[in-house]
């Protein structure tokens, strides 16, 4: 093991985490965004829009994101549309994520029990007042494990982004492999890497967890 390699690219490294790091946050805020824009859709079953959105659910998981990010930057300039690295990046994360968010939403808003809702009305709150009161506090707090589930998935999803020349950290550690042939130092920097970005997530997401047990059950 190389360790004066590695304190040399180090830097490197921190650079292209802050940049996958920069693109997954904006990534997973518009999914967030699209994903419940298409979560309230299908709740609320608005005709047409409906099916346009099951139709690009579907889409979006039963294709993979270097499918999606080769569509955005090899075939759409063809078509008169071109995108940079970075926007194939965004772009293809919360085509993917949006899918994800909306089934943790939807099925988090279904949760909520009809009685709940009926006892409600029947007290004379307003459609909007049900949904802000009765039912998105509770769909919010069930959505929690689900939610943090999908933002540890799509930051690793992230490693797939080298594919369209963005400067992200798999593609600095192809790039050192390929340049100095230092394979168990720049793979031992990338693991290292992913694991600092997903580690607080998945505590985030565990103490989130032992909350939501104990709101609920007690215990």
């Amino acid at each position: 093991m190389d360790f004066g390699f590695i304190q040399k690219v180090f830097p490197m490294y921190v650079q292209a985490a802050a940049l996958t790091l920069r693109l997954a946050l904006i990534g997973i805020f518009l999914s967030l965004v699209l994903g419940l824009v298409c979560a309230l859709i299908k709740y609320f079953k608005i005709p047409v829009l409906r099916s346009i959105t099951s139709a690009y659910i579907e889409l979006s998981r039963n294709t993979p994101l270097l499918i999606q990010l080769f569509f955005l930057y090899f075939a759409f300039p063809r078509m008169g549309i071109k995108l940079s690295s970075v926007q194939c990046a965004i772009i293809g994360l919360t085509f993917l994520g949006g899918s994800y968010m909306e089934e943790t939403f939807r099925s988090a808003l279904e949760s909520v029990s009809k009685i709940q809702i009926e006892s409600a009305q029947c007290i004379g709150l307003t459609p909007r007042q049900v949904m802000q009161y009765v039912i998105l506090p509770q769909a919010v707090s069930v959505s929690i494990p689900g939610f943090c589930a999908n933002v540890m998935f799509m930051i690793k999803e992230t490693s797939v982004f080298s594919a369209v020349a963005l400067a992200d950290l798999m593609y600095i550690a192809k790039d050192l492999i390929g340049l100095y042939y230092k394979t168990e130092e720049s793979l031992l920097l990338l693991c290292i890497a992913y694991f600092v970005l997903l580690l607080p997530i998945s505590l985030i997401a565990a103490f989130a967890e032992r909350r939501l047990r104990y709101a609920q059950f007690g215990r």
